[in-house]
């Protein structure tokens, strides 16, 4: 997302840009789905966003918390700023189709595919370029600036040598499909029961399930059998019913390892990491895209008048850093205390779940509601899209 949201800005200014996909399309399940406020926001001030309502999509505008039998309401939507009050479930490869095609209306744009980054150039101290594996064999690829969006497992980082600092994570999630009822309305939230979390995102069609475990604990649920799995599944989310039955196998579960951590220094000479290679998110709130996209904006808003100019700087590079450092730490702080103090807790527990007393307040005093909505939605120093497309574009 990073990567072609910062293209299309670029090539909207007429900067000459290359995007790099190492895969032959988009489609990749269990990523990142949900668009949220703040990335709704933007494309809005990019005159994109009625056509891309026009995907078919779900809205999530309440996001509730379910735990021995009671239903926690935690945040609203309807109170963040902007057009949209709701977040956004769309499947990513849609969204990325979306942007790749208005960005390729740009002469200045080059999307290539089955194209994977595999290592630096350097020239006199500092990085020139990259090379390329491509089906045709490997390639180069000159440039005044190489941009590092390729994700918490990154290529391009390794090869720079970046030191990374790591926060910890204590749970891994489980991502599945379970259907939904054609009766069934719709509804989206946390379901919490000793030893458990599932979250239950409406698709429309069907629920995108993420269960959480402890740290490297699926070998041991995977032992224990499918059918085991699916009866946990059932006992911590009882509305899924006889649907958690469409996990027919282990085939029908990913895991994603949860990694929290973030670069000490995101750039070099040349160089610039952005998105998850330089601040990799936990999955808690589901931000990690809404974040990486800020990031791409702030990285146009900074380096257009420069690489116009042909004289990007450290200085500049180290202003991208100093813009959004501080929205990644915080917000990883966040994450990591949720975390610990709570799913670790929920995970380890064997009896009744008790909440802390701060979630009976978001029911009681309903416009506190309104705090974790927008930090949720629109998150810690939102950007919005300063530079203004080029005449020639």
């Amino acid at each position: 997302p990073a990567g072609i949201m910062l293209g299309y800005l670029l090539a909207r200014s007429g900067i000459d840009v290359t995007v790099l996909e190492k895969h032959k399309d988009f489609f990749r399940d269990f990523r990142g789905d949900t668009i949220h406020p703040s990335t709704l926001q933007v494309m809005d001030e990019l005159g994109l966003l009625d056509e891309l309502l026009q995907i078919p999509h779900s809205e999530v505008r309440d996001i509730r918390l379910q735990t021995s039998g009671q239903m926690f309401h935690m945040a609203q939507m309807d109170r963040v700023p902007g057009r949209c009050k709701f977040v956004a479930v769309m499947p990513q490869w849609d969204f990325l189709n979306f942007l790749a095609q208005k960005a390729k209306a740009f002469p200045s744009f080059h999307l290539l595919m089955q194209s994977e980054a595999t290592d630096l150039i350097r020239t006199g101290g500092r990085v020139t370029g990259v090379w390329v594996r491509t089906p045709d064999g490997p390639t180069e690829i000159r440039a005044d600036l190489v941009v590092a969006c390729d994700g918490r497992h990154s290529t391009l980082r390794d090869r720079a040598g970046l030191p990374l600092i790591d926060l910890g994570a204590p749970i891994d999630v489980l991502w599945m499909r379970v259907g939904k009822r054609s009766n069934e309305p719709d509804q989206t939230f946390g379901n919490v029961a000793p030893g458990g979390i599932l979250v239950a995102i409406d698709r429309r069609d069907y629920y995108q399930c993420a269960f959480v475990i402890r740290k490297g604990g699926f070998e041991e649920l995977h032992a224990r059998g499918i059918e085991a799995f699916r009866a946990t599944v059932r006992a911590i989310a009882p509305f899924l019913g006889d649907a958690v039955d469409d996990i027919r196998s282990w085939d029908d579960v990913k895991l994603l390892t949860v990694t929290v951590n973030r670069l000490r220094t995101w750039y070099l000479p040349g160089l610039l990491c952005i998105g998850d290679a330089a601040h990799a998110m936990s999955p808690v709130g589901g931000v990690g895209i809404n974040l990486a996209i800020q990031d791409a904006v702030a990285t146009a808003n900074l380096l257009i008048p420069p690489l116009r100019n042909g004289t990007v700087s450290e200085k500049d590079l180290r202003a991208v850093q100093r813009r959004r450092e501080w929205p990644a730490k915080a917000t990883q702080w966040l994450q990591v205390q949720i975390q610990n103090r709570l799913f670790s807790r929920v995970l380890s527990a064997s009896e009744r779940i008790t909440l802390p007393k701060f979630f009976t307040l978001f029911d009681r005093w309903p416009f506190l509601r309104r705090i974790p909505a927008y930090i949720i939605g629109v998150g810690f120093r939102p950007e919005h899209v300063h530079q203004k497309p080029s005449t020639s574009a």
